[in-house]
C-alpha cells in the first residue's frame, strides 16, 4: 500500500475511452493517482514506469487480450494485483482470468463504487510498499524529496515544470493531447492561452536535454509524448 504521504496508484487499461474515463475518474475522486493505457503495448510500458499498486485490465484490447497481458506481467515478475474488467461474463472467462494470474474479475456494466472498493481491498491485502520514485530510462522523479534527476544529475524545475514532467512521466510513451495536459497540470478550470503549454515544454526540454538526448516529442496536431528518440 502507498505510504502515508502519497496516494495509491491505479493503472486503468481499456480501449473504450468512456469506460477508461469513468473508472479513472472514480478512482481519482477516491484519492488515487491514475494512469490510463488503451492497448496491451501501452499497458506494459506504463506499468513499468508508473509502477501501480493495482491494475484494472480490460480483457478485449486491440492488440493482445488482457489475459495475455496479465501472463506477461507475471512472467516478468510483477506481483501487482490485476482486476479484470470485461463484458465477457462466462464461467470459462472468469476461470481463465483467475487462474492465469488475475486477482479479481468484474463484469461490464459495472458499479464504480464496487470497482473502487475492490481496488482498495486488493491493495490492503498485498500491503504493497514503494520507494516513491518514478523512473523512465535515465530520468527519475523522487516524489518524496520532490527532486528530479537525469543521468544522476539534479534537474532544477519550477513547480509547474515539475507537475508537467510528472504527468508526462506517468503516461510515458503515450501521446497526450494539449487539452489533457492543460486539464491535469493547470486544473480543469484553466482558461488561458494554450501557448503557455508550448512555453513550459520548451523550458523542460532545455533543462532535460542538458543531460541527454530529447525525451519530450511534439506530435503534430495532437500534443506531446515522453519517449525515447527514434531509432
Amino acid at each position: 500500500m502507498g505510504t502515508s504521504h502519497e496516494p495509491c496508484r491505479a493503472l486503468v487499461v481499456d480501449d473504450e475511452e468512456n469506460v477508461a474515463y469513468l473508472a479513472s475518474t472514480a478512482l481519482q475522486l477516491d484519492g488515487w493517482d491514475t494512469a490510463v493505457a488503451e492497448s496491451a503495448r501501452d499497458a506494459l510500458n506504463v506499468a513499468e514506469s508508473f509502477r501501480p499498486d493495482v491494475i484494472v485490465l480490460d480483457v478485449m484490447l486491440p492488440d493482445l487480450d488482457g489475459f495475455e497481458v496479465c501472463e506477461r506481467l507475471r512472467r516478468q515478475g510483477s506481483t501487482t494485483p490485476v482486476i479484470f474488467l470485461s463484458a465477457r461474463d462466462t464461467t470459462a472467462d472468469r476461470v481463465r482470468g483467475l487462474t492465469n494470474g488475475g486477482d479479481d474479475y468484474l463484469t461490464k456494466p459495472f458499479s464504480v463504487e464496487e470497482l473502487v472498493a475492490r481496488c482498495r481491498l486488493r491493495v490492503r491485502r498485498t500491503g504493497t510498499e514503494r520507494d516513491d520514485v518514478l523512473r523512465y530510462r535515465d530520468l527519475e522523479i523522487d516524489e518524496h524529496a520532490h527532486r528530479v534527476t537525469r543521468a544522476g544529475a539534479v534537474v532544477h524545475l519550477s513547480p509547474t515544470e515539475y507537475r508537467l514532467l510528472r504527468y508526462l512521466l506517468l503516461n510515458a510513451e503515450r501521446v497526450l493531447t494539449r487539452s489533457q495536459i492543460l486539464d491535469h497540470v493547470w486544473d480543469y478550470d484553466f482558461g488561458g492561452d494554450a501557448r503557455v503549454l508550448e512555453t513550459y515544454v520548451s523550458y523542460l526540454r532545455k533543462k532535460l536535454e542538458a543531460q541527454g538526448p530529447r525525451l519530450i516529442y511534439t506530435v503534430r496536431g495532437v500534443g506531446y509524448a515522453l519517449r525515447l528518440p527514434p531509432a
